[in-house]
């Protein structure tokens, strides 16, 4: 141990008697370290990205969407749709899940009366599909309870009332037989240029408040027991958030329960239960690909600094090996010079990376932000000491090997 501790002494030694020749190679070691730890964790954030985009789209992982449909043309809507979707939670231990109605409603514009496109939904769908209105708010378990219904539009709904804000507290008239006033507490985004309006609202308000009851409601979306003239009975699809690991289950008894709940319909459950892991195994290789062909250029300057370094440093070695030096003395000092030195440049390498990774301009980068943010990757860093190591040790093997090759009387002679 004491001569291992002092071969790293006598190392460092020579390499700050080098220090400037060594410097100059370390540069590219440290920017090959910085590029393969920063690559590393940068694919980390681009597969955490790509996660929430999808799970924004088709609902976290795994997400099972029920939906029904009549067999027949005088199929009526089955009694009993919205207590089966609580008899299914309760008894599959469901946390998170929703139902969701796409219907519409009429609604008073400041240029006058239209139907608008609504989406009768239960609050667990923000965490389900990770919505995070621009402004205001999502639903809360409070709303559910409130005495008058409450909407989160899309930005064209705010822009149609000549609104840009929510600093107003906007109220918004719904119906056309029986208006109810529904207050506005959260703003999205619209999904594409040129949206139409669009506003969510709970979808237990939505059938108390402005349903097929004749409270307000236009015909253009059936809710339970109602009949469509286009499109014929409809229920609302669900959402369920289940494991993983019991997703094929679920789905089956869930169907079959369902299945005995409306008999003459077609009750299908799908999963987005994709596997990614091809996905995050190549970016991964692409990224410890490119940033290993860096640190391999940094790897060649400094052989050539250190086979330049151990031929001025020939008469010295011959005195040392005539004081008694063994050959694996000789060899391990040389080796350790450059393992030491690439050692260095990693832990300079990684902190720079860990620097350039906490400030990169998310929303710029990846289109959008991230809600849960993976912490900087500590295999990332292990990576990239990893590979500085085994550069540092590769690039003073040639100089290791030449320097006991050469021999005691000839080195004293030079």
């Amino acid at each position: 141990m004491t001569g291992v501790v002092g071969a790293i002494v006598e190392a460092w030694g020579e390499l700050r008697i080098h220090k400037l020749r060594v410097l100059l190679a370390l540069v590219g070691v440290a920017c090959a370290v910085t590029a393969i730890t920063g690559v590393t964790a940068l694919v980390s954030m681009l597969n955490q990205s790509f996660t929430e985009q999808t799970e924004r789209q088709s609902g976290r992982r795994v997400t099972l969407n029920v939906n029904a449909w009549p067999q027949g043309a005088q199929a009526t809507t089955p009694a009993g749709w919205d207590e089966a979707f609580g008899r299914v939670l309760e008894r599959y231990d469901i946390t998170y899940a929703s139902r969701d109605e796409w219907t519409q409603a009429t609604m008073r514009f400041p240029d006058g009366t239209r139907p608008t496109q609504v989406r009768a939904v239960d609050a667990d769908l923000g965490v389900i599909n990770r919505i995070v209105p621009e402004q205001g708010r999502w639903f809360t378990a409070a709303d559910e309870e409130a005495l008058a219904p409450t909407l989160v539009v899309n930005r064209a709904f705010l822009r149609a009332y000549g609104l840009t804000d929510l600093s107003s507290h906007p109220t918004v008239p719904l119906g056309d037989r029986a208006p109810v006033t529904a207050t506005v507490v959260g703003v999205l985004r619209d999904e594409w240029p040129g949206a139409e309006p669009q506003a969510f609202v709970l979808y237990e308000q939505f059938h108390r408040w402005i349903g097929a009851d004749g409270s307000g409601a236009q015909s253009g979306g059936p809710g339970p027991g109602v009949v469509d003239p286009m499109m014929g009975v409809q229920v609302p699809a669900m959402l369920l958030w289940v494991p993983a690991d019991r997703s094929a289950e679920i789905g089956e008894s869930v169907r079959r329960d369902l299945q005995a709940t409306a008999p003459g319909w077609q009750v299908e459950v799908m999963d987005n239960h994709w596997d990614d892991g091809g996905l995050d195994r190549a970016t991964t290789w692409v990224g410890i690909g490119v940033g290993g062909f860096a640190l391999l250029l940094g790897g060649l300057g400094l052989v050539n600094i250190a086979l330049v370094t151990v031929r001025y440093r020939i008469r010295e070695i011959g005195i040392r090996r005539s004081f008694g030096a063994t050959s694996g003395r000789v060899f391990f000092g040389v080796l350790l010079e450059s393992v030491v030195a690439t050692v260095v440049a990693g832990l300079v390498g990684v902190v720079l990376a860990v620097a350039i990774i906490k400030n990169i301009p998310v929303e710029r980068v990846f289109g959008g932000g991230i809600q849960d943010m993976p912490p900087f990757p500590f295999s990332a860093a292990m990576v990239g000491m990893a590979a500085a190591v085994a550069v540092g040790a590769l690039a003073g093997l040639i100089p290791a090997t030449f320097a006991v090759r050469v021999k005691v009387i000839d080195a004293i002679r030079y």
